[in-house]
């Protein structure tokens, strides 16, 4: 029997974050896939295994838990070069699309052929056991999906065989799992918050307030209402509105107004949150910019945004503070503090370093399984190694 493993992932609607073992490796895969209908063909065979697997990942993916079962998928990178990738629509449910799973399975195998356990493969078949920890928009568990999410998973083996991937083609992963948490996504900020990866208090301050967590994502937005240490259930609120929308329209606007048609949503955000040269774009070689495009469409989403806090304050009025996490918090920032110091001066909090933002929910989840892990097994596991953990601190 293999030692199961910790994974956790947050499938985030732009992106897929994911922490593993010891928090000595983490993956970032932009949450887009394409189907292939047929064979992929391959340019360059020679050089494939020169290239990077994250880049050009090309999967075969085998499970019960899927609608469409034995499809073949370019996932990430690769996905976004192709015309029919898709992205998550606005409006559907994180626990019911296959490309949430699909790309959960294929972090989960690249973390398998990566490690240790492609040397312990036979016949190129390599047996991967999880721990995993994972979460679902706060609307979902409301409703109950997160249980028939979670014996999906638990129940089967999912396969994954890598196709015309450098370095792992061949191979195929049979992923089992021992235990699977899922957790409220809402709930996960606020752990990350007051937590350490030890779930040691860091945040004493915080621990008693009666704090808001407004979830900014890229099909919804959770508003979590934390008061005496818990996610008040009945007070927590989800919309079904995301970032989503507004990234696919300023991509067609600068389609329509520009002629440059950029690859996938991560773009519109690249081009929205970068360090320099925000809001330009080049347009046959020339700086240019789009600031008027953007400015118009997310000021429109803030002030939604915006409604959403001051419904949400209103029926909860001793809190505190409210703060706002999420890839969709880091793109709509400066317009939602705009329109704070405008009209009510709430005492908001948004996280500086947006890479902090983007990685709290996986972050969140690793605290979670790990202690729970830790809570039930009698082989306790290990504290995440400090010096492990600030070294990936860059990147978390």
């Amino acid at each position: 029997m293999t030692h199961a493993r910790i994974a956790a992932i947050d499938v985030g609607n732009d992106a897929l974050k994911a922490n593993f073992g010891k928090l000595e490796s983490s993956l970032y895969i932009p949450n887009v896939v394409a189907r292939d209908l047929e064979d992929r063909p391959v340019i360059g065979i020679e050089d494939l295994d020169d290239k990077n697997p994250l880049d050009n990942l090309h999967i075969r993916v085998h499970s019960p838990a899927l609608r469409e079962n034995n499809a073949i998928y370019r996932v990430g990178n690769l996905a976004t070069k192709t015309t029919n990738s898709t992205e998550l629509d606005p409006g559907s449910y994180k626990s019911e699309e296959d490309q949430t799973l699909i790309m959960l399975f294929a972090s989960l195998a690249l973390d398998a052929v990566s490690g240790k356990g492609a040397q312990s493969a036979k016949n190129n078949v390599v047996e991967a056991n999880y721990n995993l920890g994972t979460g679902l928009p706060l609307r979902e568990v409301k409703e109950g999906k997160d249980v028939g999410y979670r014996s999906q998973l638990l129940g089967s083996v999912h396969q994954v065989e890598f196709l015309v991937t450098p370095k792992y083609q061949g191979m195929k992963v049979n992923l089992k799992f021992d235990e699977v948490k899922v957790y409220p996504e809402g709930f996960a900020a606020y752990v990350n918050l007051v937590m350490d990866n030890d779930l040691h208090i860091i945040n004493k301050e915080l621990v008693d307030k009666q704090i808001l967590i407004q979830d900014i994502g890229g099909l919804s937005t959770d508003i979590a209402v934390i008061r005496n240490r818990n996610v008040d259930d009945d007070k927590a609120q989800g919309f079904n509105l995301g970032v989503s929308e507004s990234l696919e329209m300023i991509r067609d606007e600068i389609l329509t107004k520009h002629g440059v048609e950029l690859d996938s949503r991560r773009d519109v955000v690249d081009i929205i949150t970068r360090k320099n040269d925000r809001h330009h774009i080049m347009v046959r070689g020339s700086r240019t910019s789009v600031h008027d495009i953007t400015d118009r469409i997310l000021l429109e989403l803030a002030k939604k945004q915006y409604r959403y806090l001051r419904n949400v304050w209103q029926k909860n009025s001793q809190t505190e503070i409210c703060y706002f996490v999420g890839g969709g918090s880091a793109v709509l920032k400066e317009y939602i503090k705009m329109l704070n110091n405008k009209l009510d001066g709430f005492n908001i909090e948004f996280f500086e370093d947006e890479e902090e933002s983007i990685w709290m929910m996986a972050n969140a989840y690793y605290k979670l399984i790990s202690d729970y892990i830790r809570k039930t097994s009698k082989k306790p596991v290990e504290p995440a190694n400090k010096k492990v953990e600030q070294q990936s601190g860059s990147s978390k």
